[in-house]
């Protein structure tokens, strides 16, 4: 008990500039970023965290561009003999729209968010546009949505830490796995900004903030700081994962 595998599932793509990730860096560089779901497996609760797009776009370029296969939710948990109703428990890093647009398939599960992401969520700020409450009115409606306050264990080995570096309630998400202590990141980051290239290392910079952020210094030290925290850093869009291949075995 306690101790998962994680699966990467593609559940949409995001074709922009890369500075959308990377802050003060690389703008005008055309970049294709997975949406992903994160199946974790074990623990004894079918746990879902974020739940993509409802509709992604599943070109054949886009795929090539990311190296894997772009799901629905439907064909995604099927890689696993699972379908939205199976699902126990889902977690939020945050709200923004391509992170909780399948939320009321999953009729049956108990699902986590900050407090400060519901709050956003119907009443953003006019430079936060990603934000949509109406892909969680059902799941608020009928009691399926739990908030958090800060800090929390949702289930042995896997809990929710506040890490306001993207928006005001990003929730990391830290996963006991048999190879060690995983991270799935609360805000949106490739792996670069945790392994920046030596142009921006040679600047005494030893990660970048997210291309979007609350707070760029906050951010900075946020990203320091859950850097040294875990064994394996899973940034909630990079696209290595994208193949699908599990993280976490020994």
């Amino acid at each position: 008990m306690g101790k998962y595998v994680i699966h990467p599932i593609v559940l949409g793509s995001k074709e922009f500039d890369k500075g959308m990730m990377t802050y003060q860096f690389d703008y005008g560089t055309p970049y294709t970023i997975p949406i992903y779901g994160w199946y974790l497996e074990g623990g004894g609760k079918k746990v879902l965290v974020d739940t993509g797009e409802m509709r992604p776009v599943q070109s054949a370029a886009r795929q090539a561009a990311l190296g894997g296969t772009i799901h629905t939710l439907e064909s995604g948990l099927a890689q696993y003999g699972l379908t939205p109703a199976d699902i126990d428990v889902v977690i939020h890093t945050h709200l923004h729209n391509d992170h909780c647009e399948n939320d009321a398939y999953l009729e049956n599960a108990v699902i986590y968010a900050h407090e400060r992401e519901l709050a956003h969520v119907n009443n953003p700020h006019p430079l936060d546009f990603r934000y949509n409450a109406e892909y969680v009115e059902d799941v608020i409606d009928s009691g399926q949505m739990q908030t958090v306050t800060g800090d929390t264990e949702i289930l042995p080995g896997l809990r929710m830490v506040h890490t306001p570096a993207h928006t005001e309630g990003g929730m990391s998400v830290f996963v006991d796995t048999p190879a060690g202590q995983a991270v799935i990141t609360g805000f949106c980051v490739i792996n670069e900004n945790f392994f920046p290239p030596k142009a921006i290392t040679a600047r005494e910079m030893d990660v970048i903030p997210p291309g979007t952020c609350v707070n760029p210094y906050a951010a900075y030290d946020i990203l320091v700081r859950v850097k040294k925290a875990a064994h394996i850093l899973l940034p909630l869009h990079e696209p290595a994962f994208a193949s699908g291949a599990p993280i976490g075995l020994k």
